[in-house]
């Protein structure tokens, strides 16, 4: 299909849909509304996975320690496959937006069609690799011989899935992107409440135990991407995704890559924090291995609204510093801090009051109990400091600072956390495993802060500057300073 016939395809399928608003004016002075107007359908959406995941854990965890380790095993697999899905996800959305807003719905159209195109191929490609090598993968994670069976049962069931999961993830972003969070958030709360309800059919009535639980995951999975395809073949949306606007053209391709590499590399960070993670905890036995992966889980739960949070910022921060308006900038940054941190702090201290009720959601092991309480108390210690290293990282990535981003975003699972994992539990046992997280929240904290504060003196500056320019402006046009 020519490029002149292209254009007629999207502008009779545009023609054809009903016209609604579907854009949130970024200018809107009502700051406060107009940013939880963004961030709530995120948090929503962030926060259901989050419940899905407590909701897993729990019913795993009724099969005993050697099962929560065993699914714990695999969440690093997990998280890979999802940061590519992220990544070109990320990339994705940006194109679209970008696209939309510049009137080239062609290009859009392309650019959410190639996307997907390029999904399925690599979800394909990383199963066979995942499964070829998988019983490697986990000797290598640390899997003891009792654990092996069953991350082997749990992994092989659920891997099959992970081409759906990449789609899904990528056709997220691409509804997102053009302005219907509200489509996205229901399709995650349908694929939610299936696998809720499937949980306890299979694991326990059925007695499949995980292979039940990988079963209801795959599942919820299947009916996800049903719906996006629906929204998609329906064209319930404004881009026009389809076989015909697949384009394999290096630049876009390039264009995609590019964008979303630094949250594909901070995802993948955080997948091989896990491997050493869990490689250390290996050493102490498998009590400790289903411990540690309670007080990640707890961990993870409270991250996930505060980047919902972040998210529903990005759009109106970049918005603020494309327009040079330093102000406006600078009040969505205090706005938002003060929500985060103060979600970061609140969940920081009511996990480590409710430490043990929280934990034994996930066990009714008394040693993993003990276990698991003592880490989940130690990780969150400095885990108010997320709220400003999350925000700071969007802040960054929303100005265009890619360097500077990545010192903020690669410090709390990467090159604070990962020298620490490998060096403290050597000198101090599991006490130095605990230590690690602590002691890389803390310095990610505190590195964000310092960024956040030197930021905060640049907005100063660029206003003072931009308020001079506009009184030399207007001094100009009034007649009293002559043009030079």
């Amino acid at each position: 299909m020519d490029k002149r016939n292209a254009e007629l395809v999207v502008k009779s399928n545009r023609d054809a849909m009903p016209k609604k608003n579907r854009h949130i004016d970024l200018s809107d002075q009502n700051l406060p509304s107009l940013l939880l107007r963004l961030a709530i359908p995120s948090v929503i959406g962030l926060s259901i996975n989050a419940v899905q995941q407590l909701l897993n854990a729990i019913f795993v965890g009724s099969l005993g320690a050697q099962a929560i380790a065993a699914v714990s095993m695999t969440m690093p697999l997990i998280v890979v496959l999802a940061a590519v899905g992220e990544g070109i996800g990320v990339g994705t959305a940006s194109f679209i937006s970008r696209h939309l807003g510049a009137g080239n719905e062609l290009e859009a159209c392309r650019g959410a069609s190639t996307a997907l195109a390029l999904a399925a191929p690599i979800g394909v490609i990383m199963t066979i690799a995942l499964l070829v090598t998988l019983r490697d993968i986990f000797v290598a994670l640390g899997a003891t011989p009792t654990i092996l069976p069953i991350a082997l049962d749990y992994a092989t069931i659920l891997l099959p899935g992970s081409t759906l999961m990449l789609l899904n993830i990528v056709s997220g972003f691409i509804v997102r992107a053009e302005g219907n969070t509200r489509y996205s958030m229901w399709t995650m709360l349908t694929a939610f409440t299936l696998n809720a309800l499937l949980d306890p059919i299979f694991i326990c009535l059925l007695g499949l135990g995980v292979q039940g639980a990988a079963s209801a995951t795959l599942i919820s999975q299947i009916a996800a991407i049903s719906l996006y395809i629906a929204y998609f073949t329906e064209r319930l949306g404004t881009v026009l995704v389809s076989i015909s606007q697949v384009s394999l053209r290096v630049d876009r391709i390039r264009q995609l890559a590019l964008i979303g590499a630094p949250a594909m590399t901070t995802s993948i960070l955080a997948a091989l924090a896990g491997m050493f993670l869990y490689r250390a905890a290996a050493r102490f036995g498998d009590d400790f291995i289903a411990a540690v992966g309670i007080a990640v889980r707890i961990l993870t739960i409270g991250a996930l609204p505060i980047t919902g949070f972040c998210i529903g910022s990005q759009a109106v921060l970049g918005f603020g510093w494309g327009a040079r308006d330093f102000a406006r900038v600078m009040k969505v940054a205090k706005f938002m801090i003060s929500i985060t941190v103060t979600l970061s702090v609140a969940y920081s201290a009511a996990v480590i009051v409710f430490a043990r009720p929280l934990v034994g959601l996930f066990s009714d092991s008394d040693d993993v109990t003990e276990i698991a309480v003592s880490s989940s108390i130690v990780f969150h210690l400095f885990f108010g400091f997320y709220g400003i290293q999350s925000f700071v990282t969007t802040m960054l990535q929303s100005m265009g600072r890619a360097r500077l981003s990545a010192v903020v975003s690669f410090a709390r699972q990467g090159y604070l956390f990962i020298p620490a994992v490998l060096l403290f539990p050597v000198i101090s046992g599991f006490s130095g495993l605990l230590v690690s997280q602590a002691v890389a929240e803390l310095g990610a904290g505190m590195i964000a802060l310092f960024v956040m504060l030197r930021l905060f003196a640049e907005f100063r500056r660029g206003e003072l500057a931009h308020s001079a320019r506009n009184r030399e402006c207007s001094l100009v046009s009034s007649g009293i300073i002559p043009t030079k």
